[in-house]
């Protein structure tokens, strides 16, 4: 398993706490710092079952500096737009691998995949 995590954010911790708690094993991505690219996004997202523009943080300043509210919903775009701004990816998420990932959000949701 890997936790899409920032420390900064409570939900993330939260997450990665109920990880520690059940004694999960798992790989802390601190994805800021090491996004992923297209291809691996893409995966992700076929795998929660959502769409780039369905995981984005609209709240974020650089979300309202790229205008994301006014762009078309064409998934490449959006794929490269959060590669390249990794803070506009919603978090934390987990991933599971073999098709199965899951947005914890609420922190709880990660139980889904223990």
């Amino acid at each position: 398993m890997e936790l899409w995590h920032n420390p900064k954010c409570s939900k993330s911790r939260t997450a990665k706490s109920i990880l520690d708690q059940r004694g999960v094993e798992y790989v802390k991505r601190r994805y800021l710092e090491d996004p992923p690219d297209v291809e691996t996004l893409d995966r992700v997202l076929v795998w929660l079952g959502k769409e780039p523009w369905e995981i984005v943080r609209m709240g974020e300043d650089r979300a309202k500096e790229l205008r994301l509210g006014d762009r078309a919903h064409d998934r490449a775009e959006w794929l490269s737009l959060l590669v390249a701004n990794p803070i506009l990816i919603e978090r934390p998420i987990l991933v599971a691998g073999e098709g199965r990932a899951v947005v914890g959000r609420p922190p709880e949701a990660v139980e889904s995949l223990l």
